[in-house]
C-alpha cells in the first residue's frame, strides 16, 4: 500500500503579510494539485507554498488535498500566535451564479476568476444574512477600511477586493458606477530592472543546453511572459512571415511579434533534435513546460554567466523593450510588441534607456577633461 505524502500547515510571514504556509516533499503530481487552491502562491525567497491568512479556508485545503496527501494542522491550530483561529476557517457561502456567468461570459482569466470569487465569497460572509443589493456604499466603505486597518491588507489586495465588488454591482445589476470613497493606494513606480546586451549573450552562450537555449532567447527575442512562452504552440512560430503570434496572452488578447533569424536557425536545430509534439517548449514527458522550470533556467544561466543580481524570466522582457528603445524603435512599435494597453505602460522604459543619458556629459568628466 502506497503511503500518502504529508502536507504540514504552519504560520508564517512573507513580505509583512501573515499567511499559512504548505511545508511538503517536492513531489511534481502533488504540485500540480495544490496549485489548484484558491489564493495559493509561490514564495521564491521562502521556497515553499502559501495562502494569505486573510484567504485561508482550511475545508477548501482538505478538499483539493484529500485523495493525495495527508494534512497536518496541529501546528496552525495548536499555535498560540492565533488564539481565534476559527477566524481563518472560513464557512461556505453561496455567491450568486449570476456573478460567476458574467466572469466566464466576460472570458476572465482563470487566476482572475478565482481571485474575484475567493473576495466576494470574503464580502457575502461579511454581511450575513443580508440582501446583497440592499447593502450601501457606506457599508462597503467601511468593510475595506475595516480589512485596511484590521487586516493589514496590501495595496495590491486592497484594489483586487474592491473590483470584485465592484464587479458585481457595475457588471451583474448594471448599475451606475459604484462610487466607493476611499483611495485606491497610490502605485509604486519602480523602475525595470534589465540586463545589458552583452550579459543577454554572455547567458545565451554559456547555456549548452539547446532546448534552454531556446527558452532564454525567445524570452528576450520575443519579449515574452512566462506563461505566454509555455503556451506558445509549433503553430504559433510563423516562419513564412517570420512572426511569432501570442495567443491570449494577458487580457486575452492575441500579439504579433517579429521573429529573429537567428531565433528561427535555433528553432529548426531544437525541433530536429526533440521533436515537439504540440508546445514550442515541452517537458520531458511531454505536455507544457512548468514556470518553475523555466524560471531555474534563467537563473542558473545568470549563473553560469557570472551575474551576480537576482535574474528573473521578466527581466529578459523588460531587456527587450528597452533594447529596442536604445536602438531607435519607436515607442508605438514596442508597445504592440509588448501587448500593452496603454503607452503610459510602455512608456516607463524611456527611463532606463540609455538613449538620453547618452547625449549629455557628466559634469565631472568635464571638469577633469578641462583641467587636463
Amino acid at each position: 500500500m502506497t503511503t500518502k505524502p504529508e502536507i504540514s500547515l504552519k504560520f508564517d510571514t512573507h513580505k509583512g503579510a501573515k499567511i499559512i504556509a504548505l511545508h511538503f516533499v517536492y513531489d511534481r503530481s502533488l504540485i500540480d494539485k495544490v496549485k489548484k487552491i484558491n489564493g495559493i502562491h509561490w514564495s521564491q525567497s521562502k521556497k515553499f507554498w502559501y495562502i494569505m491568512e486573510t484567504d485561508f479556508v482550511l475545508s477548501q485545503v482538505f478538499d483539493t488535498l484529500k485523495d493525495v496527501a495527508y494534512i497536518d494542522y496541529s501546528l496552525i491550530k495548536n499555535s498560540k500566535k492565533n488564539k481565534g483561529t476559527q477566524k481563518t476557517i472560513k464557512t461556505k457561502v453561496k455567491i450568486p451564479q449570476s456573478y460567476i456567468d458574467n466572469l466566464d461570459q466576460r472570458r476572465y482569466s482563470k487566476s482572475t476568476k478565482e481571485t474575484y470569487i475567493n473576495y466576494f465569497e470574503d464580502f457575502i460572509r461579511h454581511f450575513p444574512n443580508r440582501n446583497l443589493d440592499s447593502i450601501t456604499a457606506n457599508e462597503i466603505n467601511k468593510y475595506i477600511l475595516q480589512l485596511i486597518r484590521e487586516k493589514n491588507i496590501s495595496p495590491s489586495q486592497q484594489n483586487q477586493r474592491i473590483n470584485a465588488i465592484k464587479f458585481y454591482y457595475d457588471k451583474v445589476l448594471g448599475r451606475e458606477k459604484l462610487y466607493i470613497d476611499i483611495k485606491r493606494p497610490i502605485k509604486k513606480k519602480n523602475m525595470p530592472n534589465v540586463l545589458s546586451v552583452n550579459e543577454i549573450k554572455q547567458m545565451i552562450d554559456v547555456t549548452k543546453n539547446l532546448k534552454h537555449k531556446c527558452i532564454i532567447s525567445l524570452l528576450y527575442s520575443a519579449g515574452l511572459r512566462r506563461s505566454e512562452l509555455i503556451n506558445l504552440k509549433i503553430s504559433d512560430i510563423l516562419s513564412g512571415q517570420m512572426l511569432i503570434k501570442v495567443r491570449q496572452a494577458k487580457g486575452n488578447k492575441d500579439r504579433y511579434v517579429g521573429l529573429s533569424k537567428h531565433m528561427l536557425n535555433l528553432l529548426r536545430e531544437y525541433y530536429k533534435i526533440y521533436k515537439p509534439k504540440e508546445w514550442v517548449i515541452e517537458g520531458q514527458n511531454g505536455g507544457q513546460y512548468s514556470a518553475e522550470s523555466i524560471l531555474k533556467v534563467v537563473k542558473s544561466s545568470a549563473k553560469n554567466a557570472g551575474i551576480k543580481r537576482n535574474i528573473t524570466p521578466h527581466m529578459l522582457r523588460h531587456s527587450f523593450a528597452t533594447h529596442h528603445l536604445e536602438q531607435g524603435t519607436d515607442l508605438r512599435y514596442i508597445q504592440e510588441f509588448l501587448g500593452h494597453n496603454s503607452s503610459k505602460t510602455t512608456e516607463i522604459y524611456t527611463h532606463v534607456a540609455k538613449t538620453d543619458f547618452m547625449k549629455f556629459k557628466n559634469p565631472l568628466d568635464s571638469i577633469y577633461e578641462n583641467s587636463s
